[in-house]
């Protein structure tokens, strides 16, 4: 349940930071660029939160040493890859921070999915 409120928590603060910096548009504050740095270089900052959650979440069943190696390979990639998401959004051009920034969020997708690849490929010690 605690979990959950902090994945709720998150979500509610997204929606609340969009919808402020547009209401702060709207008013002439801030300028468009801005409010789409901030929509969506937020989304990099929950990356970082939630990779950094990962290793430290609590596992129901017993599960194998390997499964604890992949999700903290999963979560550095996914850490990694939300700083420099979130990094690029803030001080990059946005053409270079979409391109960018999509292809160390899709870098670490690879990273993680190339280790459990790699992984499973072993032979199992007897």
């Amino acid at each position: 349940m605690k979990e959950l409120t902090a994945c709720l928590v998150w979500a509610g603060g997204m929606m609340a930071l969009a919808l402020g910096a547009t209401f702060a548009h709207k008013l002439g504050y801030i300028d468009r660029d801005t409010v789409t740095r901030l929509a969506t270089g937020v989304f990099g900052l929950w990356m970082v939160w939630y990779g950094n959650r990962m290793p430290k979440a609590m596992v129901l069943v017993r599960v194998p040493a390997s499964a604890g190696q992949a999700r903290r390979v999963a979560s550095w990639s996914m850490v990694l890859s939300g700083l420099v998401y979130a990094g690029l959004w803030a001080f990059a051009p946005i053409p270079v921070a979409a391109t960018v920034g999509s292809g160390a969020v899709m870098a670490g997708v690879a990273v993680t999915l190339g280790y459990c690849l790699s992984r499973r490929a072993k032979p199992k010690a007897v």
